[in-house]
């Protein structure tokens, strides 16, 4: 009877969840409009509100619900990382977004694929960075595949398999994608925030109530029998120690602000006060964050002895075992919307990417990006299920990987469009030194690496390699204006930019 009740729940907000989609985009199919800008980037005419929500979708993914809550149970102190990552993020974006927006807008460019392609006058580069960048989106889709596998099968109270919740991730996902594009994203995503602020506010005062009497004989407890978990580097010999904390927590800041989701939600935005606008506002959802990592370490008492993989389920073991179904069906939803948006603009983005940058300079494809982009989203997310089913792993360990990888793009995307001098040669040679280090250090399980993140001294050399190949080589030929190649926050023409072409 639980089962059936909790999956029922589920299953409504589900096919709610497709109508709001589809409702999103009613009127928007046929000609220009229904075009690729306006799949990608939703027509660049979001307001404050969808990008705030839209954007927030990047900070609760079902991370929130069980990497975070996991970490807690595992770790402890570590995993406040990703509340100093995302405050610092939004503070670089408020500068950076608005320059993205305005260069994006000004050439007509819908990623960034596009935008090093347009600054290095490379129509192959931007084929390039769209493979590399998919490899390391791939495992950020698995991660949400995974996390969304895991809340079905949970909240179903096992009914539902894990290899049939995987799928269910899929097709819900994909077909949604496939269909609405980021404008149906940003739609849904208020559906999402609604049923997180809920949630996770009821939890907050739950939990502490029901197993502890109130916070204060909770957190006494905490202080008193699990006073490690509560310091750096947290329980265990994680390695996670106060370098680890700060040079990951510098390194995602800088990342998260050229990561190809975030951008898709920069470019979707009408204006740039409207980024300004949702930088200032951001940081304060993540207070949130706060109570996954709290009542993971909450289940060290209630649920002791989980180890590995089964640490994700801390949370959702403190609500299934205390909760009525409808209720753990309604958390369920939030978790897995909490996977259905950050997902669907992963895919969304690899799709774009692929259109737009690789697939068009094939001539038969040129003229159909849109419809490219939209077959390169159904396989992107094949791919990630099939990887699911045959190399699974830690969530909070994928999504890593994903951050280390694509943080060596930063010299390439973010210096060369502030930098004129940066050859292509040197940006180049500088990305396949960092990708050839960050990837040594994380196959061979040397992550941490002297105490501090991999991907930060993978950086170190990829910027250095970067600077020498520059000033060492010949200067670039490149006749036109500055105006046309870098990227500037041009605050006083933004009306005035219209798409190129």
């Amino acid at each position: 009877m639980n089962a059936a009740v909790a999956t029922s729940v589920f299953g409504v907000f589900m096919v709610a969840t497709v109508a709001l989609g589809l409702f999103a985009v009613r009127g928007r199919r046929g000609g220009e409009g229904g075009g690729l800008a306006e799949w990608s980037v939703g027509g660049r005419s979001l307001g404050t509100v969808f990008i705030w929500v839209l954007m927030a979708g990047e900070g609760y993914t079902s991370f929130s619900y069980l990497g975070a809550a996991g970490w807690g149970y595992n770790y402890g102190a570590p995993v406040l990382y990703v509340v100093a990552y995302m405050s610092c993020g939004y503070a670089v974006g408020y500068v950076v977004g608005p320059m993205l927006w305005a260069y994006a807008r000004k050439h007509g460019l819908v990623g960034i694929t596009d935008m090093v392609a347009h600054r290095f006058g490379r129509p192959w580069l931007g084929a390039l960075v769209a493979v590399l960048a998919t490899v390391f989106l791939l495992p950020y889709i698995q991660l949400q595949i995974t996390g969304m596998g895991v809340v079905v099968s949970t909240i179903s109270y096992g009914a539902i398999s894990l290899n049939w919740a995987y799928f269910i991730a899929f097709a819900v996902t994909t077909g949604f994608v496939v269909v609405s594009g980021l404008r149906g994203s940003a739609w849904v995503s208020v559906l999402k925030d609604v049923l997180v602020i809920v949630t996770l506010g009821f939890l907050a005062v739950y939990v502490p109530a029901h197993y502890f009497d109130g916070y204060g004989p909770f957190l006494d407890r905490l202080v008193t029998e699990k006073s490690e978990w509560l310091t750096f580097p947290g329980h265990g010999d994680s390695g996670l120690g106060q370098a680890w904390f700060i040079t990951t927590s510098f390194l995602n800041s800088l990342t998260v602000v050229i990561f190809p989701t975030t951008v898709a939600g920069y470019l979707g935005a009408k204006n740039a006060d409207v980024l300004r606008r949702n930088a200032m506002w951001l940081p304060a959802y993540n207070v949130l964050l706060f109570v996954p990592m709290l009542l993971g370490m909450a289940a060290l008492f209630v649920v002791p002895g989980l180890v590995g993989a089964e640490s994700n389920l801390a949370l959702f073991k403190l609500v299934v075992d205390s909760l009525p179904a409808w209720s753990v069906g309604v958390i369920g939803v939030a978790a897995a919307l909490s996977s259905i948006v950050p997902m669907a603009v992963f895919m969304l983005v690899i799709g774009t990417m692929w259109g737009r940058s690789v697939l068009s300079l094939v001539p038969r494809w040129e003229r159909r990006q849109k419809g490219a982009a939209q077959i390169v989203v159904v396989v992107a997310g094949s791919l990630a299920l099939l990887l699911t089913y045959t190399a699974p792993n830690t969530l909070v360990r994928l999504s890593l990987i994903s951050y280390e990888g694509m943080a060596q793009l930063l010299p390439m995307v973010l210096l060369g469009l502030m930098w004129r001098r940066l050859t292509l040669l040197g940006a180049m040679s500088g990305l396949v030194v960092g990708v050839g280090v960050v990837c040594g250090f994380v196959f061979t399980e040397n992550d941490p690496v002297w105490g501090v993140n991999a991907g930060i001294v993978a950086l170190g050399a990829n910027l250095a390699v970067a600077l020498a190949v520059t000033y060492a080589g010949p200067r670039e030929h490149d006749g036109r204006p500055d105006d046309e190649v870098l990227a500037r926050d041009e605050i006083e023409d933004e009306e005035a930019l219209v798409p190129a072409g």
